[in-house]
């Protein structure tokens, strides 16, 4: 290779005093024949050619001798790159992480008359979001069966299973667990939250035996009712998307958009009452 640029670098040098000569010998003449005139003519677009090809192998020269030079700065541009890119995502988490911290502060100064104890879920209890979420809090932290859990954005579930350091979480969409609903715009407390499959298999909830007379409609908003041992009043559930009647037209049922992604569950927390006695349930 050394002997390759070598050889290339003379022969550009070669050419570049012939030339050169040339230019050179031809000004100093004063006095040109025709028939030197016609030669310059004839010559001028073939010196054209070997300066192109001059000027191309000088930058090929040029980019051989420098590569390892550029290829070094694009390593280093390339790892700049892949650090800002990881920083940005590294910032974006963060950010993400402190609204969502701020939004259940938030939650947590309107209702003073509870403790709240921060979680993560560290597995999935079963085979999938219906079967619930094994969380990393368990007995020694306070916590009892019963237990709600919630997100800033609204209801979870609640704790079904305790162990020392350890508990289940079942979802709302569990069909399995009811929670007694309040409809905000009418403040009726009769219906039943329930989860529910649609036919497109999103997952979502219902709320069961509403009055036939009921005024609910799209877009209402659902709370839990407090009514039962388990929910705190006021907690948001989800957004009424479709109103029905039953067969019987007897009640009325309203379809609904939880409010929690339960596919983008992060932080959850544990609402604990702060008269929490020793019984080993809890009761709101």
């Amino acid at each position: 290779m050394k002997f390759f640029k070598n050889k290339l670098a003379v022969t550009v040098v070669v050419l570049s005093v012939a030339f050169l000569s040339l230019i050179a010998y031809s000004i100093k003449r004063e006095n040109k024949s025709i028939v030197e005139n016609g030669v310059g003519v004839a010559l001028n677009p073939v010196q054209k050619v070997f300066y192109n090809i001059n000027d191309g192998i000088r930058d090929f020269i040029d980019f051989a001798l420098n590569f390892s030079q550029v290829k070094k700065e694009n390593e280093e541009l390339r790892a700049k790159n892949n650090e800002l890119e990881s920083k940005a995502i590294e910032y974006d988490s963060l950010k993400n992480e402190n609204n969502r911290l701020r939004e259940m502060l938030d939650f947590k100064n309107q209702r003073l008359d509870y403790d709240y104890k921060g979680c993560h879920i560290i597995n999935k209890s079963g085979e999938g979001i219906i079967d619930g979420y094994t969380i990393d809090k368990g007995k020694k932290d306070g916590l009892k069966v019963g237990m709600v859990v919630i997100t800033s954005k609204g209801l979870v579930g609640q704790v079904t299973s305790v162990s020392k350091d350890w508990s289940i979480v079942q979802t709302l969409l569990n069909e399995n667990i009811g929670v007694h609903a309040l409809v905000e715009s009418t403040r009726e407390t009769t219906g039943i939250v329930k989860g529910f499959k649609d036919s497109n298999n999103r997952m979502l909830a219902k709320v069961y035996y509403l009055p036939i007379e009921s005024q609910i409609k799209e877009g209402d908003v659902i709370l839990t009712s407090g009514l039962g041992r388990f929910y705190p009043k006021e907690i948001k559930i989800g957004k009424v998307i479709a109103v029905e009647e039953d067969k019987g037209k007897v009640s009325k049922n309203a379809l609904i958009e939880p409010y929690v992604d339960f596919n983008k569950l992060e932080e959850l927390f544990v609402v604990i009452p702060k008269d929490n006695n020793n019984s080993d349930e809890v009761k709101y």
